[in-house]
């Protein structure tokens, strides 16, 4: 049919590693239409890089601010339903951020809900499948780099 091409939006794939277990935790929060767990992510921004919106979104949705990556991790496709039902193609692409900072007054603050989970969690309960895939893709990439904490 006559399908546009997906518009291009931008995000963050928030996550942290706990200092005593090494562990992996990600930043989920809902949408304020559907209520699904998402990551922060938002439309392209005037002036400003790519990865540039994915931070400023994550500060917006989530008041977390830290070291976005410049290199993308991966894209991923969805529809979003505009105010007045009809559907938009989307694909995302996704920047890694290692949250450092979590302000106490942003932009959302109370329109969404939050939390932080271990990434197998995260994803289960994103809809997405290319989401999920690029979670799970993640995950398995920090396991190679974060080091191991020995108990004493």
């Amino acid at each position: 049919m006559f399908r546009r091409p997906p518009r291009q939006q931008y995000a963050a794939l928030c996550y942290r590693v706990k200092k005593k277990t090494g562990d992996v935790e990600m930043l989920l929060l809902t949408s304020r239409d559907t209520g699904r767990w998402v990551i922060p992510k938002g439309w392209p921004m005037p002036g400003k890089l790519s990865h540039e919106v994915a931070a400023r979104e994550a500060y917006e949705e989530a008041g977390v601010r830290g070291t976005v990556e410049t290199m993308a991790l991966g894209t991923f496709g969805y529809d979003k339903v505009l105010k007045d039902g009809i559907a938009v193609p989307c694909r995302v692409q996704v920047y890694a951020l290692e949250v450092s900072e979590l302000v106490k007054h942003f932009k959302e603050k109370g329109e969404r809900s939050m939390e932080w989970v271990s990434c197998e969690e995260a994803a289960k309960r994103v809809r997405e499948p290319e989401l999920r895939d690029l979670i799970l893709a993640f995950a398995a990439r920090m396991a190679q780099t974060t080091p191991i904490v020995q108990a004493k």
